[in-house]
Parts: structure tokens; sequence; C-alpha cells
């Protein structure tokens, strides 16, 4: 079994994600109940056998090193297991943020060439799904390449969103060679977008990520390195048939949700083995979860630590999350101790930690938004989103659309309703 590096890339914010990525990376966003979304990259590796890792962190990263801890969750701590936190870093001409892909990799040059990998896997950290990356390493040995890139199907009408490979058809083989790369194409070549997962020769990875003289350094490998790699060395198309959630705009991320709640998921979330850090957030110390005798609940994920006392339906409860008697949650996602006062009503709302509703509050519903009402953050998507630490007062009224930013206290209000497409900070 070859010497692997991994590196996973996961420094980015994502504006689409609005407030949940305001005080935290992508990678470090709560997801599925337990879960960050960097755990299904970490737990891919520890299945995989993989246990060289280097996260490359960048913003907003105290979360993210909070999470991580020593990798111990992942059984990465030991002579040959290690997990490293890799801040931007530029030798000796002084600290520069990352400014791609690319960049990121070529900033933490010194450290893969330290660790003497054979190859060097380089991966998202903010995609949802379930991959055996050694299948992709005999891929990429049994055909001598320098370069495999991941790649998985999606309609045709959404992959101008992504780099797309037209990849060479071979029966029986699960990829081909790359024959053409294009980076978020207006017209698409191909339905076959890319997984941001690498596998590099670490001798060609060094070479791509230099300047070429008298230019500019690379910075993105779809926009920078691809198109042209693949007509100067062997590059490589790996196709993935599995579940990929990608969780880019907030309506995906409910979306990811709601699919783990449907009663045969594609998220299949017991068999993946999905590993977290159970400390992170004392989800480790809370309590069993507590029904009461009038609760009623219909297709929901509970998790330690919570409480409820009314209705909840399709819906994902986060630990210490509390849904007091009378009050109604529906098609909804609520983070580490948000707690829903009696007789409240939510309908498609994500809070974030430490929210608080109070009793006989209206949250989110039908969408009555015109076109031009609408927040960009929120896409038309009929969702409702509440910063983190915010505490909605008693019988007020918030429509569908709305955005309202981290810690605001009951006197932010400025009254008893809050119609659709409003933002409040």
């Amino acid at each position: 079994m070859p010497n692997i590096q991994a590196l996973i890339l996961a420094a980015g914010r994502v504006d689409e994600l609005s407030l949940l990525t305001l005080d935290r990376p992508k990678s470090a966003v709560p997801f599925g109940g337990l879960y960050r979304v960097i755990d299904f990259a970490l737990s891919n590796l520890m299945h995989s056998r993989i246990s060289q890792v280097g996260i490359l962190s960048q913003y907003q990263s105290t979360s993210l090193i909070t999470h991580i801890g020593n990798g111990e969750s992942w059984d990465m701590v030991g002579r040959h297991r290690k997990v490293s936190l890799l801040p931007p870093s530029s030798g000796g001409r002084g600290c520069e943020w990352y400014r791609g892909t690319a960049d990121a990799v070529a900033q933490n040059m010194e450290f893969i060439v330290e660790n003497e990998p054979d190859l060097v896997l380089i991966l998202s950290g903010d995609h949802i799904y379930h991959m055996d990356y050694q299948e992709l390493v005999h891929f990429h040995l049994a055909q001598k390449a320098d370069l495999t890139v991941g790649f998985v199907k999606v309609p045709l009408k959404e992959a101008p969103r992504f780099g797309l490979g037209l990849i060479e058809a071979k029966s029986g083989h699960p990829g081909g060679r790359l024959r053409e790369y294009r980076e978020k194409p207006a017209q698409p070549i191909s339905p076959w977008a890319s997984l941001t997962i690498y596998l590099f020769r670490p001798q060609v990875l060094f070479e791509v990520l230099k300047s070429p003289a008298g230019g500019s350094p690379p910075l993105e490998f779809g926009r920078d390195i691809l198109p042209e790699m693949v007509h100067h060395y062997r590059v490589f198309g790996y196709r993935f048939n599995g579940y990929w959630g990608y969780t880019r705009t907030l309506e995906e991320y409910w979306q990811t949700h709601m699919d783990l709640l449907v009663s045969r998921p594609k998220i299949r979330l017991p068999e993946w083995q999905i590993r977290t850090n159970l400390e992170h957030e004392r989800i480790a110390e809370r309590q069993p979860v507590r029904i009461g005798p009038r609760a009623r609940l219909s297709q929901v994920i509970l998790t330690p630590g919570c409480e409820v006392e009314g209705q909840v339906r399709r819906s994902v409860l986060f630990p210490g999350v509390i849904v007091e008697e009378g009050a109604l949650v529906e098609d909804s996602i609520l983070f580490f101790d948000t707690r829903v006062g009696a007789g409240a009503r939510l309908h498609k709302v994500i809070t974030d930690k430490r929210v608080s509703i109070g009793e006989g509050s209206r949250v989110g519903g039908k969408d009555d938004l015109s076109p031009n009402r609408v927040h960009p953050g929120l896409l038309s998507s009929g969702l409702t989103l509440i910063g983190h630490n915010t505490d909605v007062p008693d019988r007020t009224a918030i429509g569908a659309n709305c955005l309202l930013y981290p810690h605001l206290d009951r006197q932010a209000f400025p009254g008893t309703s809050l119609p659709s497409g409003e933002v409040l900070q």
C-alpha cells in the first residue's frame, strides 16, 4: 500500500450559506444532527486507511480547530497517524491568505516534502458523500496516471455550476483518460462534474504548482491547472456513482437534510459509519432524549439532550433542542440548544445555535413574496434563517424568506411582526 498524504481543503466560506458561515468555514457547518460537514471526508479517509492528513484552514477557523482536536475521533493519533492543521504560510515572504485551492497547497509544499509521500490526495472538506479512496488509488496506479480527478454525474441544467470533464469511455473501467476539462463553462461539455478530488504523483504536483517564467502563479486547480494539464500529462477521470451532496446553497443544505428523513435515505449514516467529535458541543455529556406524553413526532431525527413536549414533523433536531408543549415544528433544522416556546409554530426554519423562539410566535410559512423582495442569500427558497444567540419575543410573527442576524435580543425587534423577505440585524 503506497504512503499517501491527504490534504483537506477546509479554508473557505460560502456566501450562499449566508449566516451559517458567518462565524465558521463551510467545512465546520453542522449537519445531520450530530456531525460537521468535514466529518464525511475525515471518515472516508479513516475507512480508507489513510491516516496522514493535513487540513488547510483559514476563514474563522476556531470552530473547525475545536472540532478536529487532536484527530482521535477519526483514529488519527499514533506513530504513523496524525492530523495537522495548516494555516496560511508563505515562508520567508511572510504570511498571505490562501488565494485559491492551488495556492493553498503550494503554500504547504514543505509539509508535503517532509512527509515524503508516494501519492498526494487533495480533497474538498465540504461535500456530503461516502467513498473508499483505495478504489481510486488502485485505478490511478493501474493507469500509471500523473493525476486522477474524481467526477460525479449531475443534471445537465446544473452542470454550468461546476468544473466539467470529458472522460474517455472505456468498457469495464470506472474511468478513462480525461480529454478535456473546463471550469464552469456556459455550455456543458459533459454531465460529469468535478468532486474536487485530486490524486497526484508528488513530482507532477510540484511541477504544475510552479509559476511559469515571467507569469503569475496558478491559484486554482480547476481554472488555472487542469485545462492545460490534460494536454501534457497522463490525466484520468474517475467516475463516482454514489450519493453526493453539494450543499452550497441554503436550499441545497435544507434539501439534503430532508433527504435524511425519507423511508429509504440515500445518505445512509449508520452504514457509512461517519465519525464525529462527541466532545464538541458537549454531545457526549448530554442526557438521553426525553419525549413527553403529549408529544407527536413524524419523520424526525432526534439527538442527545433533546426534549419534546410538542409536535415535530420532517425535521432535524440537534443536541439540546427543546420543543415545549403545544409547539409545532415542521420542515425545519434546529441547531444545538434551540428552544421553541409553548404554542410556537415553525415552518421551514433553520436556527443556528442557542436560538430562543418565544411562546406563541409564528416563524416561516407560506412564501408570499414578489420576486423583488427576495433576499439574495435565501434564493426564493421559502426558508427563514435565524442566527445564533437570537431571542425572538413572545407572540411575534416572522414571515418566510427572512434573515435574522446573530445576537439579537428581544429589544432589537421593531414590533410584533416581521414581513416576508425582511432582514433584521
